[in-house]
């Protein structure tokens, strides 16, 4: 008999009772259901947290495994490269090398935190090692039957973790093929040592594991899981192994105590574990590392979520329980539902106060802003500009209308800098932007131009989320201005210093040396119209000479005294090429001694240049000396000045490089400064002198180091109208 027939044949009041009850007892099994229900999804929620904790947790690990051998992985690249590296590997037997590297080795290992670098000749033996010096020295030892070492004399990088044949300790080993030309003639190999790592999973509340491609543990933060492997090893694998002592002489790889159990197609699964003879259930996440050829495995414990499980079950009862109390007070609160309707009119007369208070302390805010000086942006995460103040449309001409909704490029972006206002705010929509704030050059719409220093922050509304960036924008264009005047107000004030010094020392000069050069000169004028008396030819040539550079040193002096008083110079137009070859052919004795060759590059069509032969002469002289001593100590073979002439706009630009070592970076801007040499017998003022000449033609010297080393001194000269 069904309940509807059963209840119709019973009493009113039976029925009544009958079905009160019925109702009771499916409410009761409908609450069964959802505390279940609730226990399940609370237990799979944290699963679900858990999985996504540990996914961030081997991300995090991975990339610090990737850290540690990028932050290595140059090492053997640089030490292949080096010329004594290679040079002892061509020429073994030479007894000054190996010194010579190993210590190079050591410095390089000592810089870098290594664990050890050592260089191995094309028949596996050591030559040289950053550890020579220590009982376990690398140095003589053999290691061809290392993987990394099969592989970088296949010309492939070698990588490869194992324990060392020499020391017993576990390292990274990475190696790169050392090349003379095409042929491989040895191997620089880097060992990195893991031990931090290790020490940092140790403290690791959950079990952190590393495996090979064989799925051998060597790295755990669980010490009685090292070595042993989640599969048995065939044969073929336990042979690789003991040929190339990966781990040493150890014979067998006991098997993981792991039951795994796969959670669908996702990377997680569960693991049962024997840790310290007990039995625990983790969540674990793998990842793998395919460039290292590892898998790295984290683990959570399961605890917490059989704990949210019943957590939620006891919250679930005490609401069901609340649902049926609320069900009893229901007919309370029918008696009271005139008092509630009295408080609802209360509440929202009060909501109307609050709104009022707030439009009130909207408009104040929004005074605050207009009356900034300072402009204000606000764009959401794509970058449109939701909200900008007056002052920043007055900075900008646009008005409120025309920048509200506008993407990049803004209206306002200097059509000059688009490119750098792109990367500017790219970097700031993605969180990137400076802390102190970056500078700006922007067009006003009337098309002059402001200077402005742009600070970004986050965009965070009440509820914590976040809504886009807010950048204040201040207009530095006067400070800019004023600094501008500075500078150069300074560059005139040592200008003028610059040509007092050279005045003094002109004037010095002329007084010292004139009335001596100029009685050589007459000296040799008598000495060569005695020739007639005594005919001799190599007398009369080197007479000759004496007279001429007697003479070009009387007219330098001259010409210096001119160049200081300027109404007594005697500038001319003058063919660059010319001056050049002069200049050259006067430094040729030079040149030849020091084995240097010059290579000289002149555009064709030059125009003339307005000035003083002698004094540019001495400028290309000086420059040149400079270059010829600055590669003393570079191989004769490699010697080699460039000196190149071109025209850039109205002036001609003349550059004189060199193959030397270049200038120290925290030495270009002395270099020009009165008495600064980096030579023991330097005076220091060749080329404060030459910067001088070349100012006093109208022109600007500058130096540079160029990209494939030596230096490049620079200088410009006005056209001859």
């Amino acid at each position: 008999m069904t309940l509807p027939n059963a209840a119709a044949a019973m009493t009113p009041t039976a029925r009544f009772s009958f079905l009160r009850h019925w109702r009771w007892g499916l409410a009761a099994l409908a609450a069964l259901l959802l505390i279940v229900a609730v226990g399940r999804w609370a237990e799979n929620r944290e699963f679900q947290l858990k999985a996504a904790t540990l996914r961030q947790a081997a991300a995090a690990h991975a990339l610090g495994l990737r850290g540690i051998v990028e932050k290595h992985d140059y090492l053997p690249y640089v030490a292949a490269r080096h010329p004594d590296v290679l040079g002892l590997l061509l020429h073994p037997a030479d007894a000054a090398l190996p010194d010579r590297v190993n210590r190079y080795l050591a410095d390089l290992q000592q810089r870098t935190g290594a664990a050890a670098l050592f260089v191995v000749d094309a028949q596996g033996q050591t030559l040289a090692a950053s550890n020579w010096g220590t009982p376990t020295s690398f140095v003589g030892q053999s290691y061809r039957q290392r993987p990394y070492f099969e592989d970088a004399l296949q010309g492939r990088r070698g990588l490869f973790y194992g324990l060392g044949l020499t020391t017993g300790q576990p390292g990274l080993f990475i190696a790169e093929p050392v090349r003379s030309g095409a042929a491989i003639v040895g191997v620089a190999v880097v060992k990195l040592g893991l031990e931090r790592l290790e020490q940092t999973w140790s403290r690791s509340v959950d079990p952190v594991v590393l495996q090979d491609s064989r799925g051998i543990v060597f790295l755990s933060s669980v010490p009685e899981w090292l070595y042993h492997s989640d599969r048995p090893l065939e044969r073929a694998d336990l042979d690789w192994l003991r040929q190339h002592g990966q781990y040493g002489a150890r014979e067998r790889y006991e098997r993981l105590p792991w039951q795994l159990e796969r959670n669908g197609d996702g990377d997680g699964f569960t693991l049962q574990a024997s840790l310290q003879n007990r039995r625990k259930d983790y969540l674990a996440v793998q990842t793998t590392l395919p460039e290292l050829g590892w898998t790295l495995t984290v683990t959570s414990d399961l605890v917490e979520v059989r704990q949210a499980r019943q957590e939620a079950l006891v919250i679930a009862t005490l609401a069901a329980a609340l649902l049926l109390l609320g069900v009893l007070y229901w007919r309370l609160r029918e008696k009271r539902y005139a008092e509630q309707r009295q408080a609802r009119l209360e509440l929202e007369r009060r909501v109307q106060e609050r709104t009022h208070d707030l439009q009130e302390a909207h408009a104040f805010r929004k005074a605050m802003e207009d009356s900034l000086l300072i402009g204000m942006r606000a764009r959401d995460p794509q970058g449109r500009i939701i909200y900008v103040n007056p002052a920043l449309c007055e900075m900008v001409g646009y008005s409120q209308e025309e920048l509200l909704g506008c993407m990049p490029p803004y209206p306002y972006w200097h059509p000059d800098d688009l490119d750098k206002h792109m990367r500017e705010s790219d970097d700031a929509l993605q969180g990137r932007a400076a802390p102190h704030g970056f500078e700006s050059r922007i067009r006003h719409r009337d098309g002059h131009d402001v200077i402005t220093m742009v600070y970004t922050a986050p965009l965070i509304d009440a509820e914590g989320e976040h809504q886009g960036w807010m950048s204040s924008v201040v207009d530095i264009t006067a400070q800019k201005q004023a600094e501008a005047r500075q500078r150069e107000q300074e560059r005139q004030l040592q200008r003028s210093a610059r040509l007092a010094s050279v005045g003094e020392m002109a004037s010095t000069l002329a007084h010292e040396l004139n009335q001596p050069l100029m009685a050589l000169s007459n000296f040799a004028v008598a000495a060569r119209a005695m020739i007639g008396h005594c005919p001799q030819d190599m007398l009369v040539t080197a007479l000759d000479e004496i007279v001429e550079q007697a003479t070009r040193a009387s007219e330098i002096v001259k010409r210096v005294r001119a160049f200081i008083n300027p109404q007594r110079g005697s500038y001319e137009g003058l063919a660059i090429d010319g001056v050049i070859a002069h200049s050259l052919a006067l430094l040729q004795p030079e040149l030849q001694r020091g084995h240097v060759a010059v290579r000289s590059v002149l555009a064709d069509g030059l125009p003339p240049v307005r000035g003083d032969r002698v004094l540019l002469e001495q400028v290309l002289v000086n420059l040149v000396q400079n270059a010829v001593q600055a590669m003393h100590d570079t191989p004769p073979a490699r010697r080699r000045i460039e000196l190149t002439a071109r025209q850039a706009g109205p002036a001609v630009e003349v550059t004189v490089a060199d193959n030397g070592p270049g200038i120290p970076a925290e030495q270009l801007e002395q270099v020009f400064s009165a008495f600064f040499s980096t030579k023991s017998d330097g005076l220091g003022l060749g080329l404060n002198i030459c910067r001088t000449i070349v100012e006093a033609h109208g022109g600007h010297l500058a130096v540079a180091n160029r990209p494939g080393g030596g230096a490049a001194f620079t200088f410009t000269l006005p056209t001859n109208p």
